[in-house]
């Protein structure tokens, strides 16, 4: 299709395979009142000077409020807060009435509770069609251990494994696949075996046996993702079920004498203990270089790679 005969709803279509996160971006108006409205469109820009970015539509009703405005935050939403997103894309009056909120440095609302968000003052204002991207020098910023909230074609992503389904298991090794400067963490024993960061479950960080509880006492500062693959060990009679996220290392590797990292091209297969888990790895390398990631869900012997988002 030819950028002449483009048709503007498939081309909308289109635009909504790529999954993003959800945020609210909120600021002040002049009478000192919030103002915010839901969004998909939020990008990083620059490292420095620390720039962000947010598209907002001309015919917006919040469009004379933010085109001018001086200061706004982004609220990157948790999983947990679909209904904070349909509270701000919705026109109810009292938006701000029915969550919990802060102000930031600049005044601008923040949403609480949220995986992460960004304090802004306006760097630049650029037109750009029926839209107009407004460009936010970062001020202040923070992030937590909560999961996103993705969206695709339409509907809401969820990447973390349900805590009820979690419950529900008789045991777990719950791990994760984590990159840092072109490799994956992994940990080597005395023997010279190699195996992935895991624990009995994902929370809390207080647990030294959750996974999060493993982290931290290796000091390593994590950013889980997505969920990658959850399968059943075949050969256990207790049926142990595996549930491996992917993320990346926040900052740099402590200097542990059992934490490694371990370039793609370079996984000792060899000194891997688990046969199921060499098996994910070896997926996980071919997904990296296709940059094309889906979920696996059946058993240690087979299953299933399922997308993301199906298409429609």
């Amino acid at each position: 299709m030819t950028a002449s005969t483009i048709d503007t709803m498939e081309f909308r279509k289109a635009l909504g395979s790529f999954v993003t996160g959800v945020t609210v971006v909120a600021t002040t108006q002049e009478d000192g009142t919030p103002r915010g409205f839901t969004a998909n469109s939020f990008s990083s820009v620059s490292l420095t000077p620390p720039l962000v970015s947010v598209c907002i539509g001309k015919v917006a009703s919040s469009y004379p409020v933010f085109s001018g405005t001086s200061h706004f935050s982004i609220s990157v939403l948790a999983e947990h807060q679909k209904n904070v997103s349909g509270v701000f894309a919705s026109k109810s009056p009292d938006k701000f009435e029915q969550v919990a909120w802060h102000k930031g440095v600049t005044g601008s609302p923040i949403m609480d509770g949220a995986a992460a968000w960004f304090d802004c003052e306006t760097y630049q204002v650029i037109e750009a069609g029926d839209h107009i991207i407004l460009l936010g020098r970062v001020v202040g910023f923070s992030t937590s251990s909560a999961s996103p909230l993705g969206y695709c074609r339409g509907g809401y992503l969820t990447f973390s494994l349900s805590q009820d389904a979690m419950a529900a298991v008789t045991s777990a090794r719950v791990g994760a696949i984590l990159e840092s400067h072109g490799g994956i963490v992994m940990l080597e024993t005395s023997e010279h075996v190699f195996n992935l960061p895991s624990g009995t479950r994902l929370d809390p960080t207080s647990d030294p046996t959750s996974l999060r509880g493993v982290l931290s006492k290796m000091k390593i500062d994590a950013q889980l993702d997505f969920l990658f693959a959850v399968f059943e060990d075949a050969g256990a009679k207790t049926g142990v079920v595996h549930v491996y996220y992917r993320g990346q290392v926040i900052g740099e590797l402590p200097q542990d004498g059992a934490v490694r990292m371990v370039p793609l091209d370079a996984i000792p297969w060899d000194r891997l203990q688990d046969e199921a888990v060499s098996s994910m790895l070896r997926r996980y390398v071919k997904e990296r270089s296709e940059d094309a990631f889906g979920v696996y869900v059946g058993d240690a012997n087979s299953g299933s790679v399922q997308p993301l988002a199906k298409s429609a």
